[in-house]
Parts: C-alpha cells; sequence; structure tokens
C-alpha cells in the first residue's frame, strides 16, 4: 500500500479509538440498542450533508436503495450494538482483543469469497502478530480483572464477523460513488434501527451534556466522516489490509487515556505497539520484500 493509504488507516483507526470512551459515556443514560440507532441516524444527517455539499448524483434504482440498506444493517447497526451490550458486561481488555480479530475474519472469509482477495502466508502471518500485539497492548486490562460472560464474548465476535463479512461485501458496490452509498446505507440501517430501539429500550432520556457531545462526536466524527474515507479507499487496499484499523484503535484508546484521563503507559504497552508494527508490515508485504532482496 501506499503511505497515504496508510496514514488513512491510522487515522481511522485512531478516531475509532475514540469511539469506545464514546460508548461508555452513552450507555451512562441510555442502552446499547439506542447508541447504535443515535450513531447511525446522526451518521446518516451527516453523510447527506456531505453528499449534497458535493453536489453528487443520488442514485435512484430502487433495488440498490434496498441492497445498501441491508448492508448498512449488517456494517453499523448491528455491531454497533453488539459492543457497547457487550461492554456493559465484559472486560473491556477482552472487548479489544475481540475487535482486533476483525482482520483475521476478514482475510479468512476473503480468502474464500467468490473473486475474494487471497490472502498469502505473508499476509496471515501479519495477521496473527497483530494479533498477538493487540493481546499485549490490553494484558494489563486483562490482569486487572473484571466481568467476562460468556454471551458478551458470544456478542463482540458476532460483531467482528459482521465487520469482516460486509468489509467483503462492499467490494462488490466499488462503482457506486462513495459519498451516495455512506448516505443510503446509513439512512437504511436508521431506518431499520429506530423501530427496534423504541420497542426495546422506549424512548431514550439524556441528562447529561457530555451525552450530547458524545453521541454528536460518535455519529458525525466516528461515522459520518470515517465512513466518508473508508469506501474512497476500500477498493484500493482490499478488505483485509483495511481491517487493520481495528490493530491501531487499541493503541489510540491508551493514548487517549494517558492525555485526557492523565494513565499510565506501561513498558509492556509499548512491546505491544512495536509488535503491532510489525505485524502491520508482514500484512503491507515490505518485510517479504525485504527477506526477499538479494545483495547487490
Amino acid at each position: 500500500m501506499s503511505l497515504r493509504d496508510w496514514l488513512w488507516i491510522i487515522a481511522l483507526g485512531t478516531i475509532w479509538g475514540f469511539s469506545f470512551i464514546f460508548n461508555a459515556v452513552l450507555i451512562r443514560e441510555i442502552g446499547p440498542v439506542w447508541v447504535a440507532t443515535l450513531r447511525v441516524s446522526i451518521g446518516a444527517l451527516g453523510c447527506w450533508a456531505v453528499l449534497f455539499a458535493l453536489r453528487k448524483p443520488v442514485p435512484r434504482d430502487r433495488k440498490l436503495w434496498l441492497q445498501l440498506g441491508a448492508l448498512g444493517l449488517l456494517s453499523y447497526a448491528i455491531p454497533f450494538a453488539l459492543f457497547p451490550l457487550a461492554q456493559a458486561h465484559l472486560a473491556s481488555g477482552i472487548a479489544a482483543i475481540i475487535n482486533a480479530l476483525t482482520p483475521m475474519v476478514t482475510a479468512i472469509i476473503s480468502h474464500f469469497w467468490i473473486g475474494g482477495e487471497k490472502a498469502s502466508p505473508t499476509k496471515f502471518t501479519g495477521v496473527g502478530i497483530g494479533f498477538v500485539g493487540a493481546t499485549i497492548l490490553v494484558s494489563p486490562a486483562l490482569s486487572g480483572g473484571g466481568s467476562s460472560q460468556i454471551w458478551a464474548v458470544i456478542a463482540c465476535l458476532c460483531a467482528a464477523f459482521c465487520y469482516g463479512l460486509s468489509l467483503n461485501i462492499t467490494r462488490s458496490f466499488r462503482h457506486i460513488e462513495p459519498s451516495a452509498f455512506a448516505a443510503i446505507a446509513m439512512s437504511g440501517s436508521a431506518i431499520l434501527a429506530l423501530p427496534v430501539a423504541f420497542a426495546a429500550e422506549g424512548i431514550p432520556v439524556m441528562t447529561r451534556p457530555e451525552t450530547y457531545g458524545a453521541a454528536l462526536a460518535i455519529g458525525l466524527l466516528s461515522t459520518a466522516f470515517t465512513f466518508q474515507i473508508m469506501y474512497r479507499i476500500l477498493p484500493r487496499v482490499g478488505p483485509t489490509n483495511f481491517a487493520t484499523t481495528t490493530f491501531i484503535a487499541p493503541i489510540s484508546a491508551i493514548v487517549i487515556g494517558v492525555l485526557v484521563l492523565k494513565e499510565t503507559i506501561l513498558p509492556i504497552q509499548f512491546v505491544g505497539m512495536l509488535v503491532i508494527f510489525v505485524g502491520l508490515l508482514f500484512i503491507d508485504g515490505r518485510i517479504r520484500h525485504i527477506l526477499r532482496r538479494k545483495p547487490a
């Protein structure tokens, strides 16, 4: 991949690391289904604003709208609800590790997907190394204890599977203009999520200013903005490379904790960051080229 694409992946992974903090703020007052619903609803409004600002045409194919709406449910509403649901009953370190399984799940699905991206042994090695790095990174949280309900683990695994599956499906819509893709898919997800949220959790009640701030931030920054970028670079980098953003997110969350919450980075966490970096080099193919390079 090009340096520009790697910089975008690092940026998106960093922003998605903020999502865990926004989720933690939101679930203090509202349920996980409403967390997901607000996220996709606000994100959809942001995507439509971008679409109209750029003066991009809106597709009129009804079948395409139905397809993208269903994909939006798989890509956004379901996993966006599963992770905050699990976070209420699961140690945060374990949730981060399961989220870091996304590249591995994506690589496996893509390898067997018809016309998908065939993963080389080097890329599979990189995914494995990245997962080990993520495990090391959050090991202090694991040693700190916490509840680890089996159903919550399964919920996180289902979310990772949704991400891996949707990333591979998305490639078949590469002919759709990215801004229109994001707006339609996000809108379909919001339309489907709203009645479920009302039926499952009733009318949401938010009284704290930070709750409103977290809802706007997770909807506009962590969703509308990031998915505009995602649909532009995914066709170039492929689903497996793009899924490495989930390796960056735990690093982002820890750094945010240091800067905002005055937490401390432990030496073992620096080791985890270094291992993740090595894994990314394997996935990118640079390690393979270095090993194959013959001396002059």
